[in-house]
């Protein structure tokens, strides 16, 4: 049990790492399209909880990230949003089931898994970096670095450099610190800082009280939506699913726990995934599924059992039971440069993963595939990098 379950302030800490990657989208779903609130971020703690119970270790979750950026540039529907997540869950109870991941497992090399994760990690660094210097399309949208803080600069500094910058330097010093967890500091830390600069809650009159969630608050989704969503957010997130939540995760999983992650192999991560997906559309809530950054995440902040997920489960479960529809001004508490600089620890730790590689022929499919991604998109770099690698393994082709 104690291998399996710690819960102690590495544990916390390890819990918080991945919150740059899910709070932006599931904040920006929630103000933009529409998605329930409280359904949203109940579904998220459940999935975390039952996964960590399951699994057994430190599961990520995360939301689907090419279906949330596209929906939230172009204020999709909530309806449209929920009709993805029951495609994407169907798809991949299927590709579970069947067993047909593993045949994709088996067709592809360790040098497009190694470019999958150098390729993600370089995304969350590029978004972390965008998030402190308040460029992201979430802050621009809201057209401010801080939408929620009083003070947008300190003199001619913009506040988001300022709380990014010490936040990291404080982050790089304490990240191997278990009495002070870098983690739990710099996010503990956002909290007072936006507390302090003039960030709210208002709970309205409601306050504090017990909230349930409703089934399918925005009805069922009509052909249209359906229709709509396979081809502009299911098949465009596929590719980016079955690399970076499949099959680059469940790698990195063996690599950081080794035996103790032997649950986790391609057939059940996509069931779980689907079966989140399904949960996650009844009430409300926005796409998730698994993913290789969001481990590195945890991770790399000092999460090594299943205890981290119990934690920022039950911390999500509980905000939405008790304050319902208000948890997003709750969370907006946390500055946004604070979530930047999680993102940049966890990008940084993920790209170290392509050191293993032996050949130059894999850099180089890892690296084309880093281009490909940076140029267009990880799953137009997934594809490439799969076709590359078959041709690279003739011998009179050399790099």
């Amino acid at each position: 049990m104690s291998e399996r379950f710690k819960f102690d302030r590495m544990e916390l800490a390890g819990s918080l790492g991945d919150l740059g990657t899910l709070l932006p989208i599931a904040i920006a779903m929630v103000l933009f399209n529409g998605l329930n609130p409280l359904g949203l971020f109940l579904s998220i703690g459940v999935f975390y909880v039952i996964s960590g119970i399951y699994f057994g270790i430190t599961v990520p979750v995360q939301p689907m990230k090419v279906i949330g950026a596209y929906a939230i540039a172009t204020s999709m529907s909530a309806n449209q949003i929920l009709a993805s997540s029951l495609l994407m869950g169907i798809f991949l109870l299927i590709v579970g089931l069947t067993g047909a991941i593993d045949l994709i497992r088996k067709v592809t090399p360790k040098s497009v898994i190694r470019g999958v994760q150098l390729s993600t990690g370089a995304l969350l660094i590029s978004g972390g970096i965008k998030f402190i210097i308040g460029t992201s399309t979430y802050q621009v949208l809201q057209q401010a670095g801080e939408p929620y803080l009083a003070f947008q600069s300190l003199g001619s500094i913009p506040i988001t450099l300022v709380i990014g910058t010490v936040s990291g330097i404080i982050t790089l010093l304490l990240l191997d610190n278990k009495k002070f967890p870098a983690g739990l500091i710099v996010v503990a830390g956002g909290l007072i800082t936006g507390l302090v600069l003039g960030a709210k809650v208002d709970l309205g009159s409601g306050g504090i009280g017990l909230n349930l969630p409703r089934i399918v608050p925005f009805g069922f989704p009509g052909k249209a939506d359906f229709t709509f969503a396979l081809f502009a957010l299911v098949l465009p997130q596929l590719p980016m699913t079955l690399g970076n939540a499949v099959l680059a995760y469940t790698d990195l999983s063996r690599e950081y726990f080794g035996d103790r992650s032997e649950k986790v192999t391609n057939r059940k991560a996509c069931v779980s995934m689907a079966l989140a997906n399904f949960f996650s559309f009844f009430l409300g809530g926005m796409p998730l599924c698994h993913g290789a950054g969001g481990l590195a995440a945890h991770y790399r902040f000092g999460a090594r059992t299943a205890g981290s997920n119990v934690i920022v489960g039950l911390i999500f479960v509980a905000l939405a039971l008790l304050v319902g529809n208000n948890i997003v001004k709750v969370l907006s508490l946390l500055p946004m440069s604070i979530l930047g600089v999680l993102l940049v620890y966890a990008g940084s730790q993920l790209t170290l993963t392509i050191m293993d590689l032996d050949h130059r022929k894999d850099y180089f499919v890892a690296t084309l595939i880093l281009g490909i991604t940076l140029a267009s998109n990880l799953a137009a770099g997934f594809i490439a990098g799969m076709i590359l690698a078959q041709l690279l393994r003739w011998d009179k082709l050399s790099v």
